[in-house]
């Protein structure tokens, strides 16, 4: 298990849900954090509960579609802390519009650049830090990086693109001490899917489904990440019900397709 002690961790998306609370969590296990979103106030905020919490913490304003942003955002960690021990990516925008609804075609353009472009950008940056430390790259995907899943075609694409990047980074890797995780949770309680964007590219400014059902706890998601984070592990496939998924895909494709149509069916009024 690895020591949060005095590591140095940069978390992108920081300012809200999984990355606020993964960052709290770091800071109560002594990591210094490097918070990183475009939104400075709520930036600290989080940098305030990360202090107290027992961390020392930074905020660095960051838009991660811009890769001269991502660069200085690794130049302020090393300034800051001396060097990179894990990236967390975790920046991202969601949507939920059947495809041949949208009117707005660039909505595909602005997810693909944030949660791809976003860590790519990121992790060209951080890398050489990372080895010099031996650390850990971490990419916050989804469940819609490992199947499709309707309403979600420009995000599960953005996340397919994720998991394909770093499964492919990891095997260049092997031998220089630096892993890969990536993390794949579900729907879980944050406010993504309120802010995800609508047909027109427009957020929804509420979600579509149903969130009293089948909606991870934030604190026991953060609870996985944390501990994969200290185990150095591969890969997290969050919920039994998506592992059994993950193997039905391969033997029966059509029933993985249902199961996902039922899963994503909005509320009704």
């Amino acid at each position: 298990m690895t020591s949060m002690q005095g590591k140095t961790v940069i978390i992108t998306g920081a300012s809200a849900g999984i990355g606020e609370e993964l960052a709290v969590a770091l800071a109560s296990r002594g990591a210094n954090l490097v918070l990183a979103a475009r939104g400075e106030e709520a930036l600290a905020q989080v940098k305030q509960r990360c202090e107290q919490a027992g961390g020392r913490a930074i905020t660095v304003g960051t838009d991660v579609t811009d890769p001269e942003a991502c660069r200085r955002l690794v130049d302020r960690a090393v300034e800051a802390f001396g060097g990179v021990d894990i990236l967390v990516n975790n920046a991202g925008i969601s949507m939920w519009a059947r495809f041949e609804e949208i009117t707005d075609l660039s909505l595909f353009d602005r997810v693909m650049r944030v949660n791809y472009l976003g860590a790519v950008y990121c992790t060209h940056h951080a890398l050489p830090h990372i080895k010099a430390r031996k650390g850990l790259l971490v990419a916050i995907s989804s469940l819609t990086g490992k199947t499709g899943v309707p309403t979600r075609t420009g995000y599960s694409a953005s996340k397919h693109a994720m998991q394909g990047f770093f499964d492919s980074l990891r095997i260049e890797l092997l031998g220089t001490g630096v892993d890969v995780l990536v993390v794949s949770p579900g729907f879980v309680s944050t406010d993504i899917r309120a802010r995800a964007l609508g047909p027109d590219g427009k957020p929804l400014l509420a979600s579509k489904r149903d969130e009293d059902s089948g909606t991870m706890d934030l604190n026991t998601c953060v609870a996985q990440i944390v501990r994969a984070i200290e185990g150095r592990e591969r890969e997290v496939v969050m919920t039994a019900k998506a592992k059994v998924g993950m193997f039905l895909k391969l033997v029966a494709p059509a029933l993985v397709d249902r199961i996902a149509l039922r899963a994503v069916r909005e509320k009704r009024p």
